[in-house]
């Protein structure tokens, strides 16, 4: 082959004007514009990537989008972030929820478990379509175990609806001052149909220290298992509460835990210690709740805690550690809650009465003090025996009052009774004499009755009289006439 035709079959070899002049000349502009542009961008975020790494993620109150600090009762904070921005409650919503049971004053009502309570996700207890239960079993499900289909059983048993209850629990919300709260379902779903709560921090602090001054509410809120059945079957169920703050913290009573993808971890928690009752409130933790409610509380309460870290567990959970401080063993932890909460009933007895020392007391009972040194188990005893014997002479000062109360109350009773007799004796009376008087009024109108017919009677009788002498004078009359005219027709005449 000639090298003519050969150089017809390289066509790089042609013209620089030609639209083949270079190997794939189509294309080499576009392929060397887009291989700058990707060599610019790996090496722009090559060290925008490193440095993210080196970026330490935020910890403590930093991974908290807003929280606060306070002790009940006291309008100042000691402690806030971002207490008036919205967001998502989560779970925290039930407490609403279970407030209005509460105010209802149905606890003892049989709920039926609708269809649609049971179709929710994701935490349920597994209640079915057509099973009973008391309204308080299933409050207790929806605040200690965060059940759903519990929430959406009550809200459609004391609302109605569904849409009716959520329109109590915005009423509700605007009748207690939490101006930036609106509700759209009562178990604090933040996606679906739905959608749509947002509260604050601060609104959450008015719900909440509204709720503790029913002392059910409190009982339910410190329970780490609820245990009840069904009322038709006697099937049991038994559920276990996400708040680990209970087991974590020795001055923990509860209150409420929430979580969803939107609102991240949300907490509401209380601690009681040495007379001071504190809360905490969370939205959106991105960091272990648990330990940090935990240093909260003993700012609050004005421990020293130490330096806090975070370790895993081997279940992969965060724990509080603090550095340099042995853990307490569970006989001094055990004591110190003892003593919270002999400290809080004191002080509690002295301002409030009676019903709340009942609430103290009640807490009280559940501090387990086997471990407990034998001193403080005497002086725990002699403190309770003080108690009871100030609540007996209480109670039988009450028992006088009460006598000398229903002793007033039957000599009122009794002078009530003696002026009703006086008022149906004179009322007889009254009615005698309008009997004779009624028998009187019947006797004179049948007397003019009887005159009245007499009349009648005499005037029938002059009327009979009187056309009888008509008729006889017409009759002579007659007979008169007929005898002249016979006389004259007479052939004598």
């Amino acid at each position: 082959m000639s090298a003519r035709m050969l150089d017809s079959y390289e066509p790089w070899k042609r013209g620089a004007g030609s639209e083949m002049g270079r190997p794939h000349g189509r294309f080499y502009a576009t392929r060397k514009v887009l291989f700058t542009l990707l060599a610019f961008f790996v090496l722009t975020l090559i060290p925008l990537t490193a440095s993210a790494k080196r970026r330490p993620a935020p910890e403590g109150e930093d991974a908290v989008a807003a929280y606060i600090v306070k002790e009940t009762g006291s309008p100042e904070f000691l402690k806030s972030k971002n207490a008036d921005t919205p967001r998502s409650p989560a779970s925290l919503t039930k407490i609403m929820t279970c407030l209005l049971a509460i105010e209802s004053g149905r606890m003892n009502d049989v709920v039926t478990i609708p269809l649609e309570a049971t179709q929710v996700e994701p935490t349920r207890a597994g209640f079915k379509p057509g099973e009973q239960f008391r309204l308080r079993d299933l409050v207790k499900a929806a605040m200690v175990n965060s059940s759903n289909d519990a929430a959406f059983a009550i809200a459609i048993h004391l609302g109605g609806s569904l849409d009716a209850f959520v329109a109590m629990m915005n009423a509700r919300a605007r009748a207690l001052g939490m101006s930036h709260t609106v509700f759209t379902n009562p178990a604090g779903y933040d996606r679906g149909i739905y959608a749509g709560n947002r509260t604050t921090a601060r609104d959450l602090v008015i719900l909440t220290e509204r709720a503790i001054r029913f002392p059910e509410f409190n009982a339910i809120a410190k329970l780490d298992r609820v245990d009840f059945n069904e009322l038709s079957t006697g099937k049991i169920y038994s559920l276990r509460t996400h708040n680990k703050l209970l087991e974590r913290y020795p001055y923990s009573v509860g209150i409420k835990t929430g979580y969803t993808s939107m609102a991240g971890p949300c907490l509401i928690a209380r601690a009681l210690r040495n007379g001071k009752d504190m809360l905490v409130i969370m939205l959106s933790a991105r960091t272990d709740r648990w330990s940090l409610a935990s240093t909260m509380f003993d700012q609050g309460f004005g421990l020293d805690a130490g330096p806090v870290q975070v370790a895993e567990t081997a279940e992969k959970s965060p724990r509080r550690v603090a550095v340099d401080a042995p853990e307490a063993p569970h006989s001094s932890v055990s004591v110190r809650r003892a003593q919270a909460l002999e400290a809080l009933r004191l002080k509690v007895e002295s301002r409030r009465g009676q019903s709340a020392v009942t609430e103290i007391r009640g807490m009280s009972m559940n501090v387990r003090s086997s471990g407990a040194d034998s001193s403080v188990k005497a002086r725990m005893e002699k403190r309770k025996a003080s108690a009871v014997i100030k609540l007996r002479g209480k109670s039988s000062r009450a028992d006088r009052i009460a006598l000398r109360a229903g002793k007033n109350a039957s000599a009122r009773r009794k002078q009530q009774l003696a002026m009703a007799r006086q008022r149906n004796h004179k009322n007889g009376v009254v009615l005698k004499s309008a009997k004779k008087n009624a028998s009187g009024n019947v006797a004179l109108k049948s007397h003019n009755k009887a005159q009245r017919s007499i009349k009648t009677a005499r005037k029938g009788a002059v009327k009979r009289s009187t056309a009888d002498a008509k008729s006889a004078k017409s009759r002579s009359w007659k007979e008169g006439l007929s005898l002249s005219e016979r006389a004259v027709r007479s052939p004598n005449g």
